[in-house]
């Protein structure tokens, strides 16, 4: 097919038509720009796009909002430009924030319906498939699209690459119906980028040796044992602590799980994980790794962490390891919102993790930029408090009242566990008053569960 807006007409997207897109190039996709700009041109409005997640590249959508093409948003995350510019009301209605695996969950369930999902394609064979561990901009397994090609009504690939020879396919060709040759689909040395990319600090390479050594006391480090990072500086960190941990008890992991980076990959090829099990790369050496290694397996959004999956992934772990802007005195937590309001990002696979794993660990500094992070209020709540585990920070550890065995075990192997209140009392010490970022203006997002449920609202200042 030779371009884009061939690929619509094909495809008969009309005015109010869903499309999906994937953010396995992260920070540096190009192609929903590519899209947009032709549904533009060919005069299409009130669109619905459904991007698995959105990062600040995705400022070029702007002007998409502003002159009607795009009316409404479905994603997992979203920072950056195009995320101020919805808090601030451009859109008509209401952005729908959505969990990784409630995502999955409302594709195959059919309660949201891509009428065209557009995949960027870092390599496609001339059979029709597709993968993502080869081509100029290889970026691993192509684990979100992998739901929207087994659903969409019309699915169509864009690629720079051809090639007679994949070394993996993530998406079958009979799931495609149009491949579109263009110059350029993005960068793959910006899948790196954000949380991604940060060396932990001081104080979160402490928080990092507290976690893994609570890890080390929980009676799940066993042979088996079933782990997953998040994306922040200080939860890679832990992997790179908890490697030691387990060489020394030569014990085998039966996988690690998630968003895969080059701590974890270093890990499975020490021999500490069997394999590893991966929806999306995070970095370029978990990229390679999935292109050379057979164990390093790819997994659908679906297969990671949809509630309706009775075995996700998700339901298997027994450690992860979470991040959190803020953390409130019943443990719940928020990474959608800062607390001054502004949308620094969502759920992505944070609440089902939380639900699935047998201890989810939140990571946290007591404070950032000069407010605390442990508040009597959350600005925005993505995970409820029931599910999670501990709670860690620089000053000691905060292990919730349902868990006291865990608590037992950290005191007796010297854990500096506390209370949440106190680590809030620490916070408060010497930073400025939390903030009240609850907007009272125009509904500008609505928050799900990962079931779907409406747990939170954000609002326009």
């Amino acid at each position: 097919m030779r371009n884009i807006r061939e690929a619509l007409d094909k495809a008969e997207v009309k005015d109010g038509a869903t499309l999906s897109f994937h953010h396995h190039l992260r920070n540096g996709d190009d192609v929903m720009r590519q899209v947009l700009a032709a549904c533009s041109a060919a005069g299409l409005r009130d669109l619905h796009i459904a991007p698995s997640s959105l990062f600040p590249c995705h400022a070029s959508l702007i002007p998409f909002l502003e002159n009607g093409t795009v009316t409404r948003i479905t994603t997992s995350y979203m920072t950056g430009p195009l995320a101020d510019a919805v808090r601030a009301g451009l859109l008509p209605h209401p952005v729908i924030l959505q969990s990784h695996g409630g995502r999955a969950a409302a594709i195959a369930s059919g309660r949201l319906p891509i009428d065209a999902a557009f995949i960027a394609a870092p390599a496609v064979d001339g059979a029709g498939n597709l993968t993502g561990a080869t081509g100029p901009a290889a970026c691993g397994p192509l684990g979100y699209p992998m739901v929207d090609a087994a659903h969409a009504r019309h699915v169509i690939a864009v690629t720079n690459h051809r090639t007679t020879d994949l070394p993996r396919v993530c998406i079958p060709a009979e799931q495609v119906h149009a491949i579109i040759e263009t110059d350029h689909i993005g960068d793959a040395s910006q899948i790196a980028s954000g949380t991604t990319g940060r060396a932990p600090s001081p104080k979160g390479q402490a928080i990092a040796d507290l976690t893994a050594q609570l890890i080390a006391c929980s009676g799940l480090l066993q042979d088996g044992f079933r782990f997953q990072t998040g994306a922040g500086a200080t939860s890679l960190a832990v992997a790179r602590d908890l490697a030691p941990i387990m060489a020394k008890r030569n014990l085998k992991g039966a996988f690690a799980a998630g968003g895969i980076t080059g701590a974890l990959v270093e890990m499975f090829r020490a021999g500490l994980f069997a394999t590893l099990r991966d929806v999306q790369a995070f970095d370029l050496p978990a990229v390679r790794s999935y292109a050379e290694d057979t164990s390093h397996l790819p997994m659908s959004a679906e297969t990671y962490a949809s509630p309706d999956h009775p075995d996700s992934i998700a339901k298997q772990l027994d450690v992860m390891i979470l991040g959190a802007a803020e953390v409130d005195m019943n443990f719940n937590v928020n990474v959608t919102c800062a607390s001054d309001g502004r949308i620094i990002g969502g759920s992505g696979g944070h609440a089902d993790t939380a639900a699935g794993a047998t201890l989810p660990i939140v990571t946290t500094q007591l404070a950032a930029g000069g407010f605390p992070k442990l508040v009597q209020s959350l600005t925005c709540l993505t995970t409820p408090g029931a599910t999670i585990g501990a709670v860690v920070t620089e000053a000691g550890i905060a292990i919730h009242p349902s868990r006291p065995e865990l608590a037992e075990r950290a005191r007796r192997s010297g854990l500096p566990v506390t209370t949440l209140d106190d680590l809030r009392q620490k916070a408060e010490t010497g930073t400025n008053p939390a903030k009240d970022g609850q907007g009272t203006g125009k509904l500008v997002a609505l928050c799900e569960a990962p079931d779907g449920q409406v747990i939170d609202e954000i609002r326009a200042p």
